[in-house]
């Protein structure tokens, strides 16, 4: 995929000591000027709710039984500005990934689809350590979760959000399912998909490990994780309501639907569909998405010509490849450009390797 000369690299930055606190202290700066770009994403009313729905979003938390709390606690406290709870308590809209084998190891490959601006151009890599080993995090100044990671000589996993409960049928009336099923997670006093995500990173040492924690820790919210080790067979997408779960080692590609649909359960869609999308549109939005990626039958170089539509979308901010056997991750962020129908490259395309 040719590329702009212009484009800025992605920063990976060794956090080993002090994790997510020493990243914020570190990219003060950085986190601020993300910050900024995504809370004007919002309507002017909604920004100006930022305190209360910090307040609402940090209740949670601090109830919750993450142990990163505290830290994101320190990192809005250093920060000093509305809005960072808030930003950390938010689910992306969609995602697509893929759990494949390639050359007789596992390969996981994913997009992370979010409306806010600003998460393709400031996308980093924070190289991280926890009693289990070190892991490389795609992530953010200020953002404390996971949601895409690769341990070398571990696994790599990713996180896509869940199909929605619905009461309702109306895409009007989806905004109303979108607060209730807010306020139900936050009277759940169990730990953001996000966080458990990254206590798996920090302190499972196998991916037989991983996978029974994201199968059985009770969580906050619906949540599809995939889950990549480093033998062939090690490829699942786990499907998490808050205390069940169903593993899928054979269908291991996912978007933002249950495998098999489930009543009252809707895909999920991105903000420019947020009351246009039936509950079939949504369906086949999310199934093509996955489909044209499962399809996908060329190998993966780090070049990123998979990231085409309908897997690249409007919404689309960074895509990743990881394969946690030989130890090698590559990664590029998206923005929105004007005059263009899709996201274009907004970095260079980042390439770790390290031994595995």
């Amino acid at each position: 995929m040719p590329l702009p000369a212009d484009l800025t690299a992605i920063p990976v930055i060794d956090v080993r000591g002090d994790g997510p606190i020493r990243h914020a202290t570190e990219a003060g700066a950085r986190a601020l000027a993300l910050r900024d770009e995504c809370v004007s994403w919002l309507p002017r009313v909604a920004a100006g709710m930022l305190p209360m729905m910090d307040l609402v979003t940090r209740r949670w938390l601090l109830r919750s039984p993450s142990p990163y709390a505290a830290e994101l606690q320190a990192i809005a406290g250093q920060l000093e500005l509305p809005g960072i709870w808030f930003l950390n308590g938010c689910y992306q809209w969609g995602c697509t990934a893929r759990a494949s084998e390639q050359a007789g190891v596992p390969w996981l490959v994913r997009t992370l689809d979010w409306p806010f601006p600003g998460l393709g151009r400031r996308v980093e890599v924070a190289w991280m350590r926890g009693p289990a080993g070190e892991f490389h995090n795609v992530t953010w100044p200020g953002y404390v979760g996971v949601l895409t990671a690769s341990a070398p000589g571990r696994f790599a996993a990713s996180i896509n959000q869940a199909p929605m409960w619905r009461r309702t049928q109306s895409p009007w009336l989806r905004p109303y399912d979108i607060a209730l099923n807010a306020v139900y997670a936050w009277q759940i006093r169990a730990i953001p998909p996000d966080h458990l995500l990254r206590d798996v990173f920090e302190t499972c040492e196998t991916f037989v490990e991983a996978k029974h924690r994201l199968e059985v820790t009770p969580i906050a919210r619906p949540v599809i994780f995939t889950l990549v080790g480093c033998n062939a067979e090690e490829r699942v997408v786990i499907e998490r309501k808050e205390h069940d779960y169903r593993t899928l080692d054979e269908d291991t590609c996912a978007a933002n639907d249950w495998l098999l649909r489930r009543p009252s359960w809707e895909a999920r869609v991105g903000a420019d569909a947020l009351f246009t999308f039936s509950f079939e549109e949504a369906a086949k939005n999310s199934r093509r998405r996955s489909d044209h990626l499962a399809a996908w039958s060329s190998v993966f170089v780090g070049d990123f010509a998979w990231v085409s539509p309908p897997v690249l979308n409007s919404q689309t901010r960074v895509a990743v490849e990881m394969c946690p056997a030989t130890g090698v991750l590559h990664a590029i962020g998206y923005e929105c450009m004007d005059g263009e129908e899709f996201p274009q490259p907004a970095t260079e395309i980042c390439q770790v390797a390290v031994a595995a």
